[in-house]
């Protein structure tokens, strides 16, 4: 049963949105943020004015004791700035100016209520706290048909759901929005859909434009007021690296938030992509419900699953995050890295373009990220991608039996060239001589 400081939670969201309560997982109705030691270190910050003898960590000469040979590799940062435990919630200023930077880059919710953001460790933790929060055995998981295998381990290994997957390009090209809203409507009648939009796309590197945004947005409100309550994370890890014109510049979650009281929006982003710091881990989940009670409410739950979990994200990178953010050359230095990537996927268009290289494969359509993929003619991706490794030095992923995903923004772009011609080599190698190519299980591209 949950307990009090859990049903206080539960009540808050119930009085404002039943059904946003509704979408809450089992799990989720269980969480809360505790009052215990971090509210009573919290009150002693404010009042201990003699002696604070509350937080576990150790502090000498009025700083957090620290190793020289550690803070000697964190300068310029203070002491204070880097080792202490940061609130699970985030560091407040960080917090707050993130929502400016979402609110800045999507100009379609002025006048729209979402919440504080709250800092996860990447953006895979935050989709695990979307798992958390509002996925129970058995409930239905909409995913791309090329999508990331880590939603697999998410969402079906740790939370039992049950994984459809809903088509992802026509035969046009572009988004297959029409089998988008079939596979909606079919699964629609459940009363209860989670459903994951990822742009710009891994594997594929796609964003949609503005009318097939439109198109999937429609399809969404289309069954919310039929009664079916949706959960819509966006997945905008890559966020910002749009290269093409018609690429919609916005995330799908503008266009959600605030759209229907049956259709809660979540934005998973962060620094990690978007501003190249990978490895520091910071990333954040946002909600958009529509009431500021409930955007309460729904932090702390997030927060108390960090709290349950991992504590408390890195102090540090928070920090490093933050100082960033208010660099004077801060947005210059983005641009500068964006624009790197954008020539390197213009490159690999223009490399691609060689009629050769229709004979062996077929490009999907890409517009953005870091990614490309390839549909191999007659050709298997893992006996493939082996034989690139193994024969040429060359590493690609096998996302599919038939695909294979390129990873330009790794791939210096005097060099893109060189890797097409020599995965063309070998394909057309492997085409003439197929009796040296190997059969592998569909298993070996499960993540």
């Amino acid at each position: 049963m949950p307990t009090t400081l859990a049903n206080e939670l539960n009540e808050a969201i119930r009085k404002e949105s039943s059904d946003v309560f509704e979408m809450l997982s089992s799990l989720g109705r269980e969480l809360y943020f505790p009052k215990g030691i971090l509210t009573q270190s919290a009150e002693a910050r404010q009042k201990a004015s003699r002696h604070n003898a509350t937080i576990g960590i150790a502090k000498e000469h009025g700083v957090s004791m620290h190793l020289p040979s550690v803070m000697k590799r964190l300068a310029p940062l203070s002491p204070d700035d880097a080792l202490p435990y940061a609130p699970s919630f985030g560091l407040p200023a960080l917090r707050t100016k993130w929502r400016e930077h979402i609110q800045a880059v999507n100009p379609s919710l002025a006048g729209r209520s979402i919440s504080l953001p709250v800092v996860t460790g990447g953006v895979t933790h935050g989709l695990s706290l979307v798992a958390d929060l509002f996925v129970d055995a058995g409930d239905t998981v909409l995913v791309p048909e090329q999508m990331w295998g880590n939603y697999n381990m998410v969402f079906r290994v740790r939370r039992g759901a049950r994984m459809v997957k809903y088509p992802f390009f026509s035969r046009a090209g572009g988004l297959d929005t029409e089998g988008f809203a079939r596979t909606v409507a079919a699964e629609s009648s459940r009363g209860k859909l989670v459903v994951l939009l990822n742009f710009p796309n891994n594997p594929t590197g796609y964003a949609p434009t503005e009318a097939e945004a439109n198109a999937l947005v429609a399809a969404l409100t289309l069954v919310a007021e039929k009664g079916c309550r949706v959960v819509t994370a966006c997945d905008d890890a890559y966020f910002g690296l749009f290269y093409e014109a018609e690429v919609m510049r916005e995330s799908v979650f503008a266009r959600l938030a605030g759209r229907h009281p049956r259709l809660l929006a979540i934005k998973l982003d962060g620094a990690t992509k978007e501003d190249f710091v990978w490895g520091l881990r910071v990333a954040f989940i946002t909600f958009a419900a529509g009431s500021a009670s409930v955007h309460d409410a729904l932090e702390k739950k997030a927060a108390g699953c960090i709290r349950g979990t991992i504590s408390n994200c890195s102090h540090a990178s928070q920090t490093v995050l933050l100082q960033a953010m208010s660099d004077p050359g801060y947005a210059a230095e983005k641009q500068a890295k964006f624009e790197v990537l954008r020539a390197r996927a213009e490159r690999v268009k223009a490399v691609l373009r060689d009629a050769r290289y229709s004979l062996v494969w077929t490009p999907y359509p890409f517009n953005a990220g870091y990614f490309m993929c390839l549909r191999l003619h007659k050709l298997n991706a893992e006996a493939y991608r082996l034989r690139l490794l193994d024969k040429y030095g060359i590493g690609v992923i096998a996302t599919a039996p038939t695909d294979v995903r390129v990873a330009f923004s790794c791939v210096e772009e005097k060099d893109i060239a060189d890797l097409f011609e020599n995965m063309f080599e070998c394909a057309r190698e492997m085409s003439e001589k197929p009796d040296e190519t190997i059969s592998v299980p569909d298993s070996a591209f499960e993540e």
